[in-house]
């Protein structure tokens, strides 16, 4: 924990250094929203929440949030994009929108990479891959399945291009196996099924499968992120059972329209680094095994770029294409 707030101050005065003018560089004028293009209560909405709360105090002025959900977040990215650029309106920024749809659906309605202001990233989530009561509960026993019957051992996600569905679609590649993709309409009906035994396995976000896996209702067989996250240290990678490199996280960052002064953003990232760093706030976001966030917005800018590229290399590969 005390690297982990060592790394994320030294983000912060890293983001003050390169802008001398962070010291005059005011926060926005009040009130500030920060869009959440999921429902409450979801992964996305919670971390908005923490840092909402906090740069409230922080500023002295109103930050809330504000659900838009629908379309994968995509309603939320699309009012961001056409919002003004004077901090007022923030969104929590999440791989669907801003990392797999870009190559999903080139009609957006908005760009990722000219529309945006990046301003932080706030965390990274491994998803698990759950195993129902059912299946086997070992790398071992899902590969011979997999071998076994191709195209058969089922697999549900929360959609057609969900992060979920390509965290499959990447696991079928690096593994070279053939499943059953079968998708849903979101998350709750993906466990439902899959702790009755109607689906085999499903990647699931830590936050959604945490209670399942704390209660013993499902089997955890890996873990996606390059690392163990320190909330579920005994489940293993599945980089280390033989698949090296492999990741598949979540992540979530927070993002501003274009155009906004650099000031602000350096301002903004400057009291979200700070926020990261505080040991309440790394003890929550560990609780949902969010790690990895803070530096600079070129570091996050960066950060999304490489994520479009990778996912959109593994979409054209594997001829993934949305419903409709």
């Amino acid at each position: 924990m005390q690297r982990r707030q060592f790394l994320t101050s030294a983000a912060a005065a890293t983001a003050l250094h390169a802008h001398p003018g962070f010291a005059q560089a005011r926060p926005p004028a009040g009130p500030v929203k920060i869009l959440v293009g999921f429902s409450a209560g979801g992964g996305t909405d919670i971390l908005a929440r923490i840092i909402a709360n906090r740069l409230n105090q922080l500023w002295a002025i109103p930050v809330i949030v504000e659900n838009r959900p629908g379309a994968a977040g995509l309603i939320a990215a699309a009012e961001a994009a056409r919002a003004a650029p004077d901090g007022q309106t923030l969104m929590m920024g999440h791989i669907n929108a801003l990392g797999i749809a870009p190559a999903l659906n080139p009609r957006l309605g908005f760009s990722p990479e000219r529309d945006f202001s990046a301003i932080a990233l706030v965390g990274q989530t491994p998803q698990v891959l759950v195993a129902s009561p059912k299946a086997s509960a070992t790398m071992q026993g899902l590969l011979a399945a997999l071998k076994q019957k191709p195209g058969e051992v089922s697999f549900g996600s929360s959609g057609t291009g969900s992060a979920q569905h390509l965290a499959l679609a990447l696991f079928e590649q690096t593994a070279a196996v053939s499943a059953l993709h079968i998708p849903y309409k979101g998350a709750s009906n993906v466990m439902t099924d899959l702790l009755g035994g109607q689906i085999d396995y499903a990647f699931e976000g830590m936050t959604t499968a945490a209670p399942f896996i704390k209660g013993g209702k499902v089997h955890a067989v890996a873990q996606t992120g390059v690392k163990r996250a320190k909330a579920f240290a005994e489940i293993p990678t599945v980089a280390e059972q033989g698949y090296s490199g492999f990741n598949a996280s979540i992540w979530f960052g927070l993002v501003g329209p274009a155009r906004m002064p650099a000031d602000l953003v350096a301002r903004i990232n400057a009291d979200v680094n700070r926020i990261l760093a505080m040991p309440e706030v790394v003890a929550k976001l560990e609780e949902f095994g969010a790690e990895d966030g803070g530096g600079t917005p070129q570091r996050f800018d960066a950060f999304m770029r490489d994520e479009r590229a990778k996912w959109a290399r593994l979409i054209q590969a594997r001829g993934i294409r949305v419903e409709g």
